[in-house]
Formats: structure tokens, sequence, C-alpha cells
């Protein structure tokens, strides 16, 4: 299956097309909120590769948060933009989950660590989830306020991978040694690849007449949680 995946969810605005487990062609900006320059470049840029390698377009592939309200509206905009004018499905991934993806595929694993990823809300708030190796959700993605007995439940016994922008001001707050701090995650367009072709087998697909930002704008209206 070919896909088209779309990240745009934090400062990191990216795209990429993935094909039955690689990935052909990716465009990336660090820079900090280009989305609504940079998007409908980098999609062309993947589009006109598509069609030079004589390739057809299955799916399109987009983050639906948590993470920033104005981003994400611009990645689905045009996401659901190019689904209605191609007739094919749209997909919709986790921003945590794909973090997570990332950590699982270049951090040194041992086996029995939990990822919980952070994405940056405002004071000492983060979105954040608890996923297992299997990146089964233990905690579902939600708002938290950050205090030092916010993971305890997990500390105890196991070792847990913290990453994400949102895990510098975790890195102060919670001192446990089973927590280990992994720098330099950002959820990019290419990481979605194993989480979209997952999800077009089983055909989880959204539906194009539903409002995802509304949902999206629920989310970031749900009040903080002190701890798990």
């Amino acid at each position: 299956m070919t896909i088209l995946n779309i990240e745009t969810s934090t400062d990191v605005c990216s795209v990429a097309v993935t094909y039955d487990g690689m990935v052909l062609c990716h465009r990336e900006d660090f820079a900090g909120h280009n989305h609504a320059t940079l998007l409908s470049g980098f999609i062309k840029d993947c589009l006109d590769h598509i069609a030079a390698h004589e390739m057809k377009l299955d799916a399109v592939a987009v983050s639906i948060g948590p993470g920033s309200y104005t981003g994400l509206r611009i990645g689905l905009s045009e996401a659901k933009g190019l689904c209605y004018a191609l007739n094919i499905p749209l997909i919709g991934i986790d921003t945590l989950k794909t973090m997570a993806v990332e950590v699982m595929f270049t951090h040194d694993i041992e086996g029995d660590e939990l990822f919980v990823p952070m994405i940056d809300a405002r004071r000492m708030e983060v979105y954040t989830a608890v996923y297992d190796m299997a990146l089964d959700t233990l905690v579902a993605p939600t708002p938290l306020i950050l205090s030092p007995e916010a993971f305890d439940t997990y500390l105890a016994d196991r070792k847990l991978l913290v990453f994400g922008n949102g895990s510098d001001k975790a890195r102060d707050v919670i001192t446990s040694p089973n927590a280990v701090f992994v720098g330099g995650v950002h959820p990019l367009a290419s990481n979605m690849l194993p989480l979209a072709e997952k999800a077009f087998m089983r055909k989880d697909f959204l539906d194009l007449a539903y409002s995802v930002p509304l949902y999206l704008k629920e989310f970031q209206a749900t009040k903080p949680k002190k701890l798990f």
C-alpha cells in the first residue's frame, strides 16, 4: 500500500510517502511553526514522487493529536482535501504513539520498559500517555499536571522511557532512577509508517464527514489531571 503521511502536531512539519514498510520520500522542517507556508510544498514533492514512479496513492494518514490545535487543523485540512479529491480513505494517527515508534526503533531497549511520550502544553502541563512494548495503551492520551508522584504506579518496578518536547519539564520533577529521559524525539511523518499500515489493513478509517478538528478542540479543553 502507498500512504501519504502528514505530521503537523508540534513545531516540526513533516510529510512522508511510505510503501510496504519502506519510506520512499520525506520532507521535514524543524525551524518551527512554518506549517502553513511549507506543508503544501512538502505534499506536492511527495505526490510528484508517487507520480514519477507511476504509483497509486491508496490512503492519507494524518496526526490527530494531541498537540498544537492550529498545526493539527492545517494538517487535517490538507489531508481531508486530498482524500475528498482522490476518493481515498483517511487514517488518523495518535501523535504520542508516533513518538513511541521512534524510540522503539532507535533506542537500546531491554524489553520491559514502558513508553511515556510528552508534548508540552503550558506551565507544568503536558499531554502524555503510557504504552507498553506492544504499543498497547496503558494510559490513554491525556493532559497532565506534572508532579513528583505522577508516575509512581509504574516507576515502582518498571523503567519508563520519557521523551518529547514536554519531557524537559518532567526531568526536574520526576527524579526516580527508573525514569530514563530520551532526548531529541519529535513526532515525524516517517515514523507513522507502522501505525498507518496497520490501520489500513484493519480498514480503520476516519469518516470524512466528521469534524475531526472539533474533536481535538474538545480534547484540549479537558481539565488536566494531577495524578494517574
